[in-house]
């Protein structure tokens, strides 16, 4: 497996897929801007996406992956359709259960959204009302996408990565049309709007994700469910992993209902564009690198090659800080512009943007734990152990409310972004701390020489960034052609400088680009 390649191939959708979501973002700012109606709808919203986030991102794929490579891979089996059915019998237990879950979330809509929302800060029956309505019109995309991403398990199993990356695409594609299409001078009915294009959304990605897997040959039969032995085993480490994989969603949540609750409107809606905003480099190479590093170490480990899953892991540790890194100092120091470019106009005032870019600026402190953690859990995932990760993922939600707790009120919407940024690195602390006494990663030599080099690299990118950005700031908040020109110097100035950086400091080299570049000879 080329895991640069295979990466990139998921990164370069995904990257796809947040800049439409980018498009999307810019669109809402601008026929709704940042107030009741926005929080109501992005605390809508946040339920289904942390579902996304669990299940097409994390808990199902976690568990379900090694279980169908394992399947896939046996000698004394026959090899995809022992997969396939085992598959038959996951979904036939999974679709009652996500049937029953939804009809009681539709149900109850009104306490979750009071969860959720701690009822918003000092709105009336009626503003809770259509908060709660608003919840019941996403709610059906729980459902929805907890089937594309069984669907997409098998794909990226079967290395077909591209199609399940791509899925999110229809998402953004269909608030946009939405946006575009029926928007209104009132910004609430524009929310409901939106809410409803969320559920449809997921309806799409569903057809997509099965008429995908038609033509690659797979085609799975609604059986009776049955709690075979392999479901019993999958459901048993879909929970744990759930909670392992969602520590981040999870921290989001608590920030989400304690913003919303505690301070004025609109904090939700600034909390939320720069987490969308710190979502773009996590997307490109977090997502991307846990869908790849999954298959591939449960895979190597499966074959008894300890030292190549160790190998594996090291690289995807290097891409991973090599990549983020020089993103983290970009979005602390460049926050304002960007979110000025990308926001800033329309319903959404300079001074929202200027808020927007703190929160963005306490998010990114987080960023590269936020990664890592898909770079260390497939170690875990890999061996079946979804117990250990759930345990620190706890740990870290302890850490985040505590930290929300303490830093809310003195830092305002800045506060949950930063406990959040600081509970994910107590998570990334103690993942890494167990695989090293476990044996089961050690940093090699290249790792640990190359580590502090990309850290003083993206830091020489963050001062020439700091001392130019200024040249630029009378065209943000210009037309949007000049604006994304702009952007478009920023990124590439930022981009140029880091790599000559990374050359000096010998962080990368070409023969290291090109070692990354070549397949790998499949294992004998």
């Amino acid at each position: 497996m080329n895991l640069l390649k295979a990466t990139g191939t998921i990164g370069g959708l995904t990257l796809l897929s947040r800049v439409l979501g980018l498009v999307r973002d810019s669109l809402f700012a601008r026929y709704v801007g940042a107030g009741f109606a926005s929080d109501a709808f992005l605390v809508a919203f946040r339920l289904p996406n942390m579902f996304r986030a669990l299940f097409a991102e994390g808990a199902f794929a976690s568990a379900f992956i090694p279980l169908f490579n394992q399947k896939v891979a046996d000698p004394e089996g026959r090899g995809l359709p022992d997969g396939l059915t085992f598959a038959e019998q996951a979904l036939a237990v999974l679709l009652p259960v996500l049937l029953a879950m939804t009809v009681l979330l539709e149900v109850f809509a009104w306490p979750v959204t009071l969860i959720l929302s701690g009822r918003f800060n000092g709105v009336s029956e009626a503003q809770f009302a259509f908060a709660v309505e608003l919840s019941r019109y996403t709610i059906p995309y729980l459902m929805l996408i907890s089937i594309v991403s069984l669907f997409g398990g098998i794909l990226n199993s079967l290395h077909k990565f591209w199609v399940n990356a791509a899925a999110p695409i229809l998402l953004n594609l269909t608030l946009i049309v939405a946006l575009l299409a029926f928007h209104s001078s009132d910004p609430l009915e524009t929310a409901r709007i939106q809410a409803i294009a969320v559920s449809v959304s997921g309806l799409l990605q569903l057809i997509w994700l099965a008429w995908s897997c038609r033509r690659n040959g797979v085609s799975l039969t609604l059986r009776r469910p049955r709690f075979t032995p392999e479901v019993k085993r999958l459901m048993a480490l879909i929970w744990p992993a759930a909670a392992g994989a969602g520590a981040v969603q999870i921290n989001l949540l608590i920030s989400t209902a304690l913003a919303a609750s505690l301070l004025a409107h609109g904090s939700v809606t600034f909390i939320y564009m720069a987490d969308r905003l710190n979502q773009l480099p996590l997307g490109l190479i977090g997502i991307g690198l846990g869908t790849v590093l999954l298959p591939t170490i449960s895979r190597q480990l499966g074959g008894g090659e300890e030292a190549a899953a160790l190998d594996t892991q090291n690289r995807g540790m290097e891409l991973a800080l090599f990549l983020t890194l020089p993103a983290t100092v970009a979005l602390v120091v460049c926050g304002e512009p960007i979110a000025a470019a990308l926001f800033g106009y329309g319903k959404f005032t300079p001074q929202d943007a200027h808020f927007t870019a703190q929160a963005l600026a306490a998010f990114s402190v987080g960023l590269p734990s936020y990664v890592l953690v898909k770079v260390l859990t497939p170690g875990f995932y890999a061996r079946q152990d979804t117990k250990t990760p759930v345990r620190y993922a706890t740990i870290s939600v302890l850490v985040n409310l505590v930290g929300n707790l303490a830093l809310i009120l003195p830092l305002q919407h800045m506060g949950p972004p930063l406990a959040t940024a600081l509970a994910s690195t107590v998570n990334v602390a103690l993942l890494y701390r167990m695989l090293v006494k476990r044996g089961h990663f050690a940093a090699d030599a290249r790792l640990r020489r190359r580590a502090p080099r990309l850290a003083l690299a993206a830091l020489a990118m963050g001062v020439v960034l700091w001392a130019t950005q200024g040249l630029l700031t009378p065209y943000i908040h210009s037309t949007w052609l000049v604006r994304f020109g702009a952007l478009a110097v920023l990124v590439s100035a930022g981009m140029l400088v880091y790599g000559l950086a990374t050359v000096v400091s010998g962080a990368f080299s070409r023969d290291d680009l090109s070692l990354l570049l070549r397949r790998r000879r499949p294992s004998t």
